[in-house]
């Protein structure tokens, strides 16, 4: 690996982390030696890039650091045109437009050699086998008020057609490749419930804020998850 692509990587890799690196991951990570990764760590610093930590310890990359648009790598620039053919046959009006213009956007940026991969890309996502169910239901709202914290009343029909009402705090909409779901707090059952939106009968956006922070709701219902898995 060259230098540059190397400092890039590191940046990347720090960028990505949850929490201190070390040389010796970073080392493993780049399959380069710990002196090499400490050279450029010192190096990067050097370039005003805001690396916090020492050798034997970890580094950290302080936020709010970004780099220029054109340093993308090859497969990076197809991982996003294959995420963003994947919204533009999924996702609700909303976003597919915002993925075109996301794809438009990187080929004005990206170096010529690159463009090929999203004009004539060697990727593809299946298309919609079949038309949704929801055409009904705004789902654009649905995700702004998820992001908004505020609070839904919904009339939810079941898998046998059992219809009940219930006020519920939204904080992720979950798109899959044949339906999507609502995920909230139910304030009837007390507890996390997912909410197929070709089922909602009826949405009041209401204008309450829940009492509760969505990243928290968040987590909450990510560990919840993952503790079921593990079962």
């Amino acid at each position: 690996m060259r230098r540059a692509d190397r400092l890039f990587e590191i940046v990347q890799l720090l960028r990505r982390a949850r929490g201190p690196l070390t040389g010796e991951a970073i080392a493993a990570e780049l399959e380069t030696s710990r002196r090499s990764v400490y050279r450029d760590i010192a190096a990067l610093i050097a370039q005003h890039v805001p690396i916090r930590g020492e050798a034997g310890i970890g580094y950290v990359l302080e936020r709010g650091f970004d780099m220029p648009p054109l340093m993308l790598t090859s497969d990076e620039v197809e991982a996003v045109v294959l995420g963003a053919q994947w919204v533009l046959v999924h996702a609700d009006d909303g976003l597919a437009r915002a993925a075109a213009d996301v794809l438009a956007k990187i080929a004005a940026v990206i170096p010529p050699h690159l463009r090929t991969a999203i004009e004539d890309p060697a990727v593809i996502t299946p298309p919609a086998w079949h038309e949704r169910g929801d055409a009904g239901v705004d789902v654009a709202r649905l995700r702004a008020w998820s992001l908004q914290g505020r609070k839904l009343t919904i009339r939810y029909s079941d898998a046998d057609g059992r219809e009940s009402e219930r006020t519920v705090w939204p904080f992720l909409v979950g798109y899959l490749d044949s339906v999507r779901m609502l995920i909230a707090w139910c304030e009837l059952r007390g507890d996390f419930r997912m909410f197929r939106t070709d089922r909602l009968v009826a949405i009041d956006f209401l204008e309450t804020r829940y009492p509760e922070h969505r990243a928290t709701l968040r987590r909450r219902w990510l560990a919840m998850m993952a503790a079921r898995r593990e079962r």
